[in-house]
């Protein structure tokens, strides 16, 4: 969800909104979605998708037509207000936690069945163990 002061701004920016305004409001909401999604990432997809959503929003070029510069041109707002905004905008959100919630769950998961299930999915137990019984 977008704060209420940026979406007024982007509201107010889209108000003569042609194709490349709405291509340049899609680019920067993803941006901000990636950043906030993938912030605390730990797959090697998830850093590198916030890299390229960082690196794009911190670079001062202008020869990409859809640059942060150019995108914030288009929209009317100022790229130094905007990039403090996202910045502050960017907490990990319920995807990440949801997902390493999920991971921790899932690898446990896996540990306990392994220990119930040994090799070739055969169940271990006492009387049904392989191991020799010792005699009384």
């Amino acid at each position: 969800m977008i704060k209420p002061d940026l979406r007024d701004e982007m509201a107010e920016a889209l108000g003569n909104s042609g194709p490349q305004v709405a291509l340049a409001k899609g680019v920067l909401l993803q941006a901000r979605q990636d950043l906030r999604r993938f912030r605390a990432a730990r797959d090697g997809i998830g850093r590198e998708m916030y890299a390229d959503a960082y690196r794009w929003v911190a670079s001062d070029d202008s020869w990409w037509p859809y640059s942060f510069l150019n995108v914030c041109e288009v929209l009317g707002l100022s790229p130094e207000v905007l990039r403090r905004k996202l910045s502050a905008d960017t907490q990990p959100g319920w995807y990440s936690r949801s997902r390493r919630i999920a991971q921790g769950i899932s690898t446990s998961l896996r540990g306990s069945l392994a220990n119930v299930f040994g090799p070739r999915g055969r169940v271990l137990s006492s009387r049904h163990s392989n191991r020799p019984v010792p005699a009384h």
